[in-house]
């Protein structure tokens, strides 16, 4: 079988749909099965070396994400599926020029999975640019139609995507690497360093954009006996190092920095509302930290309150700072959180993904290419 995965994202970017590409490139190729990525060139710099063909089309930077380039939908993506020739059409969170690629499998009579991996409508909610929200649901309606198979990361966003319109939806959660992120990583000198005295060490990781809400953490920051860790980078540190002057902001973490970290932790936070999944939940449960994470969007789904966690009120971050207090007094009943988020994780795996993604391409080659007349009529 051979599939082309176009994607609008791809290492050297550093973003949950690059390395989720990454890792299913790699899982196709273990199995036997031809993958090419096709993905906007990086611009200028190193780029990472694959095991299987990248081809790069043109791009374009954007002005507010200096880290991230645009594909641009040019002929140079249907050469690079013309000279592939792929049984499947493998389409990784479309929306710009991957719509492209749709039309290109519809033509060429290729059937697609197209994976749903950003909710680009509850943004322009998050950048106050309503106006846009049909717009969007318009275009992602139109290349979503021409999908065999669409995939969704969470139960919300399925039942998100049904009741707009968009048809044949399955949910395949993301898997979680449980040798990477393990309680073995653990750093007693890391921890007392970022949170001396025995305070309670809570950390976020992820992004730091504006659709994370981080200024949700504010309260929770000036808790005394509380030291707030954050790892990423993104167009809002500094402003949030001026909003949270008391965290420690240490930038991106990778490798066994980022394992550290994340096991060192007595409590991870997650804040971000308009999450189709949460894949730093996972990785804080593998481990084996418990997670407060906001009670809307795919994260909610990956924190079962009392067992491994609990949720906090979207928009109330005094909710979330009396969260944080009430479980600083009690240690025990975080370190029972942790060990039962690892328990969950455990058979999460991204080979247990992998395999049910190649499941969903026989399914697309079962039911074929969606022919033209079948596309159902945007309603807005």
């Amino acid at each position: 079988m051979r599939v082309a995965l176009v994607t609008e994202s791809f290492p050297p970017q550093v973003n949950g749909v690059a390395r989720s590409v990454a890792r299913a490139a790699a899982h196709l190729a273990a199995r036997g099965v031809e993958p090419v990525v096709v993905a906007p060139a990086p611009g200028p710099g190193p780029r990472p070396a694959f095991d299987w063909p990248v081809v790069h089309v043109p791009s374009v930077r954007l002005p507010a994400y200096r880290h991230f380039r645009a594909g641009l939908a040019t002929r140079a993506l249907d050469d690079a599926l013309d000279a592939h020739r792929p049984d499947v059409l493998h389409l990784a969170s479309p929306f710009g020029y991957t719509a492209r690629a749709a039309a290109w499998a519809q033509r060429r009579g290729v059937p697609a999975v197209a994976v749903w991996q950003t909710d680009l409508p509850a943004y322009t909610r998050a950048y106050h640019l309503t106006a846009f929200e049909q717009l969007v649901w318009h275009r992602l309606r139109s290349i979503h139609s021409r999908a065999a198979v669409n995939l969704a990361l969470s139960e919300c966003t399925a039942r998100s995507l049904t009741a707009q319109g968009i048809g044949s939806v399955a949910v395949l959660p993301h898997g979680v690497d449980t040798d990477r992120f393990h309680p073995r990583y653990a750093d007693r000198a890391l921890h007392d360093a970022l949170a001396p005295d025995g305070d309670l060490l809570v950390g976020y990781v992820g992004r730091l954009a504006r659709e994370k809400q981080l200024h949700w953490l504010a309260d929770l920051a000036r808790l005394p006996g509380v030291r707030l860790v954050v790892v990423g980078d993104g167009p809002r540190r500094r402003a949030l190092e001026r909003l949270l002057p008391g965290a420690s902001f240490l930038g991106a973490l990778g490798g066994d920095d980022l394992s550290r970290l994340y096991a060192s932790l007595d409590l991870f936070v997650h804040t971000g509302p308009f999450e189709t999944f949460g894949q730093t939940v996972q990785e804080a449960h593998a481990s084996a930290v418990p997670v407060v994470a906001v009670d809307t969007g795919g994260a909610a789904e990956l924190v079962d309150p009392g067992v491994d966690g609990t949720h906090f009120p979207a928009g109330d971050p005094a909710a979330l700072a009396t969260t944080v207090a009430a479980l600083a007094d009690h240690r025990d009943v975080l370190r029972q959180w942790g060990r039962r988020g690892r328990m969950k994780v455990r058979t999460r795996t991204w080979e247990a993904e992998g395999d049910a993604l190649i499941e969903h391409y026989r399914r697309a080659l079962a039911l074929g290419p969606v022919p033209a007349a079948r596309q159902p009529v945007p309603t807005a």
